[in-house]
């Protein structure tokens, strides 16, 4: 999927629990649609070569949804750091990234969900396609109707 549909599920996923969030909701809801874009840090985000905004072209072949940034073997790991770490930043780490993980598995090139596991899940959902573009909107109207149940 585009960074766009990434980020308008992030948003709406943040947008569904900041309710039920008893302190910190600012930094929750900013760390829910930053982990929402991490996994594609790698291959500098999905997005046509000429929108890119970090590039990392030597390291793309190798990482992107082949390896261990697009599966549950990284976020499992870092979430349990987290977790010890700063506590509160384990679940909206684990709710960006693994939403992020869900909507990329519907792509054709999809994600190895447990690498070094060869099994694959992966779908018919082009990235920039129609159905792309679509899942987008229905995102922003998400977003649009949370954000108006959650402030108005």
């Amino acid at each position: 999927m585009l960074r766009r549909t990434h980020l308008a599920l992030g948003l709406a996923v943040a947008l569904y629990f900041v309710p039920y969030i008893k302190t910190n909701r600012l930094i929750f809801f900013a760390v829910v649609i930053l982990a929402s874009m991490i996994p594609d840090l790698e291959s500098g985000f999905s997005a046509p070569k000429r929108h890119r905004l970090l590039s990392l072209q030597p390291t793309s072949f190798i990482f992107h949804r082949n390896l261990i940034f697009h599966s549950y073997t990284l976020l499992i790991p870092v979430v349990i750091v987290i977790t010890f770490l700063y506590p509160p930043l384990a679940f909206p780490v684990f709710l960006g990234y693994s939403f992020h993980l869900f909507l990329d598995s519907f792509s054709p090139r999809g994600i190895r969900p447990f690498w070094p596991l060869k099994s694959c899940a992966k779908g018919n959902i082009q990235p920039g396609g129609r159905i792309d573009k679509i899942l987008f909107y229905v995102f922003l109207i998400f977003d649009f109707g949370l954000f108006v149940k959650l402030f108005i």
